[in-house]
């Protein structure tokens, strides 16, 4: 194990293949690697990029149609590849997409670690989540040495997050030079239909509840930032938590609500009242069609109190500083409500 940051191989480096290249922070990641004059590919299975990049970098990536899934497309994906960052996973509480996640997250790893092997990648980058670490009720601090614990309090979300980084760390075990990163909750500007930007919207739409719970949470920029500076290090079979501060929820949506100059949420979701409020919800679901904003899974994310610890990422970047949360959240507003206003 190497912990020295190697010379950034900037252009000269070779092609780097991102997966999720449409995603929330697949394409953040691009746009850092374009910024950086690498030479990018990235896979897509649609047509249509992500408004909030502008256009001009996504002009520079050479895009491949396939899907994790279509082992086909990612072989020819790979070919010429020097560096592979994975950053394609679905993120879902909801029942239904239960069976999809785990192809995605699990199957869909697999083949990325399968083919970079076969293809023999230098270099891959594996973007997981906190949620692989566990979650926990009591407050506890978080590192990466936390060891995973199957328990009834893990989200479907956050087993298939640890089982696709078993399949990194097999791939690791074969040969494979590769680096584990674990994001908590990414906030920023995006799709706030999709992802953790839905955060905003709920918000802005004055969601009247919030919970007592504790968790990480970082600037997407941030993360993307880290994600392509460990790419240009030697450093490989280790796990970065990559995570600013820890906020309660309840401090998370104020400051959000603020941002939008809208109403703070009022009730305050006790475990029980958290049961009837994802009840509720599910059931004002079925008649207007629209997925629910809070389910089961999601009510006990929200009640757990964890403090994830960023110390080893701070110590191996010492040029690297996190965004201040505040600072984030009023510049996502700031683009939320411009993106509003020109609709």
């Amino acid at each position: 194990m190497n912990l020295q940051n190697a010379p950034p191989r900037g252009g000269d480096g070779g092609r780097v293949l991102v997966t999720g290249g449409t995603g929330f922070l697949g394409s953040y990641i691009i746009k850092e690697l374009v910024e950086k004059n690498y030479r990018v590919r990235a896979i897509r299975h649609t047509s249509k990029l992500p408004f909030y990049i502008p256009a001009e970098i996504f002009e520079k990536v050479e895009w491949v149609e396939g899907d994790i899934l279509d082992t086909v497309s990612l072989e020819e994906s790979m070919v010429n590849v020097d560096t592979v960052i994975h950053s394609a996973a679905m993120i879902s509480f909801y029942k239904s997409d239960r069976n999809q996640m785990y192809q995605v997250n699990v199957q869909g790893t697999a083949n990325v670690i399968n083919t970079a092997l076969e293809k023999n990648v230098s270099r891959l980058v594996h973007i997981s989540s906190v949620s692989a670490l566990g979650r926990t009720k009591r407050g506890d601090h978080v590192n990466e040495e936390k060891k995973w614990k199957d328990n009834k309090n893990s989200t479907h979300y956050a087993i298939s997050k640890h089982r696709s980084e078993m399949e990194v760390w097999r791939g690791i075990g074969e040969g494979l030079n590769a680096v584990i990163v674990s994001p908590s909750t990414v906030l920023g500007y995006g799709d706030w239909n999709t992802s953790s930007c839905r955060i905003f919207k709920t918000v802005y739409d004055e969601f009247p509840w919030y919970a007592a719970g504790i968790n990480g949470f970082v600037d997407i920029e941030d993360v993307a930032r880290s994600t392509v500076l460990l790419m240009e290090s030697n450093i490989s079979e280790q796990r970065f938590i990559i995570s600013s501060d820890n906020w309660s929820f309840q401090q998370l949506f104020n400051t959000i609500a603020d941002g939008f100059s809208k109403k703070h949420p009022r009730f305050k979701a006790t475990p029980f009242l958290g049961e009837v409020a994802w009840r509720m919800e599910g059931i004002k679901s079925v008649f207007s069609g629209k997925k629910p904003l809070l389910t089961k899974e999601s009510a006990r994310v929200a009640h757990s109190r964890t403090f994830f610890s960023n110390d080893k990422l701070l110590s191996t970047l010492p040029g690297f500083s996190f965004t201040p949360l505040q600072e984030s959240i009023q510049k996502s507003c700031r683009k939320y409500l411009k993106t509003i206003n020109q609709a």
